[in-house]
């Protein structure tokens, strides 16, 4: 079973994502942490952002894993290395990629046909995985969204304000609806999720409720 959770930043995809795979006993993919791994990859390797070639023939030769929290490249844990700055600054050069998105949306299908996953990201849904048997779109309304990342960032900034991180969300938001390809967009028959007025407990136990609903329903028709 593929269960797929898609939303704007802030909303809480991650998290709630890893901790429903950890609920449902599912494995958890991370599209995110993929892409800033060929990133860093390619920061390392100094691969130009502009040589096409170079960058398709860096995705091919890669052999990323994900265990559990940690993901390696070629047997290394890079898990912290790619949420530096430095990957963060650049991650548009990939996700934007549309050739680059293509190889790795496909290499999302091959890891996920090995079992039930929860996977989440900007186009889990829509392009990586249209056919997905639940899908949810977790939203939240931008004043809950941002008031969550300025409490995430105040300790290492302390002179940001709650209206910065607001105004930075909603350029980022216009950015992720306008994007050239793996742009954000509601899924076609996904259940909306608000997660204003939920704990994050809250919010796994719901949205596990529906993807029990849909195996039992699926169940029964077979």
């Amino acid at each position: 079973m593929i269960v797929t959770i898609d939303g704007p930043a802030g909303a809480g995809k991650s998290s709630l994502a890893r901790d429903l795979a950890r609920k449902l006993g599912f494995r958890f993919l991370n599209t995110g942490a993929m892409y800033r791994a060929v990133v860093l990859a390619a920061l390392e390797r100094q691969v130009p952002w502009d040589d096409q070639l170079q960058l398709e023939q860096l995705v091919d030769q890669l052999q990323l894993e994900f265990r559990d929290e940690t993901v390696l490249i070629d047997g290394r844990d890079v898990t912290d290395p790619i949420r530096s700055p430095e990957v963060s600054a650049a991650i548009h050069f990939v996700a934007d990629n549309a050739r680059i998105r293509r190889r790795l949306i496909q290499w999302q299908r091959e890891w996920a046909a090995c079992g039930d996953v929860v996977t989440e990201g900007r186009d889990q849904g829509t392009d990586a995985f249209p056919d997905a048997d639940c899908k949810i779109f977790l939203i939240a309304s931008p004043e809950v969204r941002a008031e969550r990342r300025w409490r995430q960032l105040r300790q290492q900034q302390p002179d940001l304000t709650l209206e910065q991180v607001l105004a930075d969300q909603q350029l980022r938001d216009q950015r992720d609806i306008d994007r050239p390809c793996g742009g954000l967009r509601e899924p076609k028959g996904s259940f909306r999720v608000s997660t204003d007025e939920m704990s994050l407990a809250e919010a796994v136990d719901h949205v596990a409720r529906i993807v029990l609903e849909i195996q039992a329903r699926t169940a029964h028709e077979a």
